[in-house]
């Protein structure tokens, strides 16, 4: 249980210090812009590569990866399906979607998959399902939304390869295929550089929060509470569901699943967000408060499976 407890107090410190940043008047919301900026052009797409390169692919291709697919695919569908019947905007249901399914994968479900699970290799599957699936999906259906003119087909396709945090992501991939090292003068500096994504993602976080209107008031709590309840239980319920009546996962091999579906919406969806400018509020929120209401869930599904 110590893994869960120091990464979230690592995420509430560095969130805290972001407020305290904008209280004192250090950050405003240009500096806010710049922090979300510079997380999604540079620092991230370091991140990825440094992550992805040294990544075991033979984790993917496992019943993990079945269960963990499953229970985003159910959760991104309930909330899409919900959305069409509110008739809400493109943009709005893809950070919608993303607040409903994409953990916290990589600074908290790294931690908790190393002291909690034991093998820090579990959450390979289900970064590497939303690095190179879920999240470039999204980011092309942002561009076309976000896009002045209406895109071709050609343009669409393309937009993937436009994008840092997917060409981060590719690259970080290609080189885990090829079993190819970057030399130590580009790789240390790009583990220099993605030393700055977490950190400033949270800050630029921390920040919004002090900035905006209190999490819960500029959202409508019907849309909030249906963000955050697909996120918290649902998501954990169909891994769980999955994992153990389809798949047949062994007891360790199904904790790893819920535990790590029952993760708090990921800091890179408000990044997002606040880049595409859509729903930046709803993603705030969601991580906010699934955040606190991951601790006990996660605690909860320990105990109730081992």
């Amino acid at each position: 249980m110590e893994g869960v407890f120091e990464g979230f107090a690592t995420i509430g410190i560095l969130i805290g210090l972001g407020i305290l940043l904008a209280h004192l008047g250090v950050i405003d919301a240009i500096g806010q812009h710049t922090l979300s900026t510079l997380a999604f052009y540079v620092a991230s797409p370091a991140l990825l590569v440094t992550v992805l390169e040294s990544s075991d692919l033979t984790e993917v291709f496992s019943g993990n990866l079945v269960a963990t697919a499953a229970a985003v695919l159910v959760t991104g569908l309930t909330y899409v399906a919900v959305a069409a019947v509110r008739r809400q905007e493109l943009g709005a249901t893809v950070v919608g979607t993303l607040c409903s399914a994409y953990v916290n994968g990589g600074n908290l479900g790294l931690p908790i998959a190393a002291y909690v699970l034991g093998d820090p290799a579990l959450v390979a599957p289900v970064l590497l399902l939303q690095l190179l699936l879920l999240q470039p999906l999204a980011l092309v259906l942002l561009d076309v939304d976000t896009s002045p003119t209406r895109l071709s087909v050609g343009k669409v396709l393309m937009r993937p390869l436009t994008n840092p945090i997917t060409i981060g992501s590719f690259i970080g991939l290609l080189l885990a295929v090829t079993d190819i090292g970057l030399p130590s003068a580009l790789h240390d500096p790009l583990v220099l550089v993605s030393g700055m994504a977490v950190p400033s993602m949270l800050l630029a976080y921390g920040v919004s929060l002090r900035l905006g209107p209190l999490p819960g008031r500029g959202v409508p709590a019907g849309e909030l509470g249906l963000a955050v309840g697909l996120k918290m239980v649902v998501q954990p319920i169909a891994a769980y569901a999955v994992g153990r009546y389809a798949v047949g996962l062994d007891t360790p091999a199904l904790l790893a699943v819920t535990v790590l579906s029952a993760l708090p919406t990921a800091q890179n969806v408000f990044i997002i967000a606040s880049r595409y400018e859509r729903s930046a509020l709803l993603a705030r929120d969601a991580i906010f408060v699934s955040t606190i209401a991951s601790v006990p869930m996660v605690i909860l599904i320990t105990v109730l499976i081992v």
